[in-house]
């Protein structure tokens, strides 16, 4: 932004013309909206200087922080040699390919391509109708069918949030659209009852063989879930759930699609939260951490058993999108993930700052308002509650999150509630003091809810 003058005004031209996703308009343009200008680090500064830790990583992806002049380095050449190319009509451009190969090298053995997209939402659009032209190909037409979970985020298009659990968006747009089943989710603290999280996991697990029951096993095509929920919360499953999951999947022969657009590129403190639980996806739609951010890019993994049928039984896969693996955007995830190779980040995630993390984000489990605290990696969520030795909530959750959530935006921290859950995802660079920072803020914010409000 180099037109400084201007910059006083936005917010009121940001009003007139601008809709902002996931805002109530009237309120927001009431309240007014904060103009974002730079970054640096974990940090972001609006227009008028203010400082703010970043404790979420823009929307979980900035994960090699702000401020990275190689990555606009690289997409800056890019751009003078060849702004832009399609990959329809037999054409690539080497930062498309040279970027499949390299997120190849760190999926394992048996995801070997990728198909891009330019965001989550349309990643996983892009799988569900791969999913089923694949069935298709096999002779088995009516294996159209999806299986996911409530409280589940799977991007904003109509076919993401219908695969998402959100009731709230399904009362928008008519949603889900046929063919979309939802089962519970592993959320134990608030669902679990008298069951262990063991015995909870194991019986949410098999929810999935019921409603493969249900449906009939020839007409359902994948099931779909992320390794741990995000903007459900980071809901944690326990240690019973995946190794199920996978189990059913296996023997039902349905499609296992991981949701990797959070939990992927290191977030867990491995490259692909799939890997974090030992399980082999058919499919894992990809994004946010790729590029960290930087630039719009995202893909879908595909498995040799899904992708081989395909060259092989298909023919033309009538799916793609203008911008699919954009060479600027390529040009920039690739400059990103070679920082996180040779900056050793994701190793720095699993070895150093994630357990530091960890134990920082724990100690706030002592406080009277905190239900549980959990992490893995860099992906944490602190559970409000009225009476933490019950597990009885808040009568007015969102309500609860949004006031510590506000009053930690007050003292320069960024978080995210949702609902009565508080959630952090910061940047794989942030420091012990930076980490120590954000707790203590939040410890402020927790102690501003125990004395404000009473039940």
């Amino acid at each position: 932004m180099t037109d400084m003058p201007a910059l006083s005004n936005l917010g009121a031209i940001d009003a007139a013309h601008h809709l902002h996703p996931f805002s109530d308009m009237k309120k927001l343009n009431a309240a007014g909206t904060r103009i974002i200008q730079r970054g640096e680090g974990v940090h972001i500064f609006d227009n008028t200087g203010r400082k703010y830790l970043d404790a979420f990583a823009g929307l979980w992806c900035v994960n090699v922080g702000y401020g990275r002049t190689e990555i606009a380095e690289a997409a800056y050449r890019q751009m003078q040699e060849l702004p832009y190319y399609n990959t329809f009509f037999g054409t690539t451009t080497a930062p498309a390919t040279l970027l499949a190969q390299k997120i190849a090298s760190h999926t394992g053995a048996e995801l070997n391509r990728v198909f891009f997209t330019n965001s989550g939402s349309e990643a996983n659009d892009t799988w569900l109708r791969m999913a089923r032209v694949y069935w298709k190909a096999l002779g088995k037409p009516n294996k159209t069918q999806v299986i996911a979970r409530k409280n589940a985020y799977h991007g904003s298009t109509v076919a993401g949030a219908s695969l998402g659990g959100m009731k709230w968006m399904h009362e928008q747009g008519d949603l889900p659209i046929a063919g979309i089943s939802h089962i519970n989710q592993p959320y134990w603290y608030a669902e679990g009852g008298d069951l262990t999280p063991a015995e909870f996991g194991l019986k949410v697990a098999r929810e999935l063989e019921d409603k493969i029951d249900e449906l009939g096993e020839d007409n359902v095509a994948a099931f779909v879930a992320e390794p741990i929920q995000g903007a459900g919360g980071v809901i944690i499953p326990p240690d019973t759930y995946w190794p199920e999951i996978a189990r059913i999947c296996r023997e039902r022969n349905i499609l296992l699609v991981c949701d990797e657009v959070i939990c992927g590129f290191g977030r867990l403190g491995s490259w692909f939260g799939h890997q974090h639980y030992a399980v082999s996806p058919d499919f894992a739609p990809i994004a946010k951490g790729l590029s960290s951010g930087y630039l719009p890019i995202g893909g879908v993994l595909v498995s040799d058993r899904v992708a081989d049928v395909m060259v092989a039984e298909l023919g033309d896969f009538y799916h793609g999108f203008t911008y699919s693996g954009h060479p600027a955007c390529a040009a920039a995830a690739l400059e990103n993930l070679r920082i996180i190779e040779e900056e050793g980040l994701i190793e720095r995630v699993r070895d150093d700052i994630g357990p530091y993390f960890g134990r920082a984000w724990r100690s706030l489990e002592e406080h009277e308002v905190v239900g549980e605290a959990v992490s893995v990696g860099l992906m944490g969520a602190l559970q409000l509650a009225a009476d933490k030795t019950t597990r009885r909530r808040y009568s007015k959750p969102d309500d609860v999150g949004t006031l510590v959530r506000n009053h930690c935006l007050d003292n320069g921290l960024i978080m995210r509630a949702t609902g009565d859950r508080m959630l952090a995802s910061p940047a794989f660079t942030i420091a012990y003091s930076e980490v120590d920072q954000m707790v203590e803020t939040v410890r402020k914010g927790l102690d501003h809810l125990r004395d404000t409000v009473c039940e």
